[in-house]
């Protein structure tokens, strides 16, 4: 969750939204790292998981990633979690809880979702306090500023 924070405090300086993302093999091995680049690359799809997920299929020479955990500072919305859904991704852990967007069991539950062919573990709530003071200090910041 480390590596995941310290990707999420970069995404600021392009006015993008701190969250950050990282996928790690069975070793510990960051795969693929993202941050929020909706901004930056005026890309609707630019969340940080998307990004790691990318990167990390890059990396690997293909987009099955089983055997990897997605690490991220903010619960994934439901194009994140289908993505680490269809990356068959092992786990899923995530900081701070989405109670507008998070598909990871706040307002939607799609990994766990018994339709699917696929169904990541889920942890929550790692390093949820700092997670959230990072996101909430970028809000302040920008009512603050306008």
């Amino acid at each position: 969750m480390r590596a995941a924070l310290e990707e999420a405090r970069q995404a600021p300086a392009t006015g993008d939204v701190p969250i950050g993302a990282v996928v790690v093999d069975a070793d510990g091995t960051v795969l693929g790292r993202g941050r929020n680049v909706r901004e930056a690359q005026h890309d609707p799809a630019g969340h940080a998981e998307v990004v790691a997920l990318r990167a990390a299929a890059a990396a690997r020479g293909s987009w099955h990633l089983e055997g990897c955990t997605l690490v991220v500072t903010l619960e994934p919305c439901t194009m994140c979690a289908g993505a680490a859904v269809l990356a068959r991704v092992d786990r899923v852990v995530f900081g701070a809880f989405d109670a507008k967007a998070g598909a990871v069991g706040s307002l939607w539950d799609v990994v766990r979702d018994r339709r699917l062919n696929h169904r990541p573990e889920v942890v929550s709530g790692v390093l949820d306090d700092q997670c959230s003071a990072l996101l909430l200090g970028f809000f302040d910041d920008r009512r603050t500023t306008g």
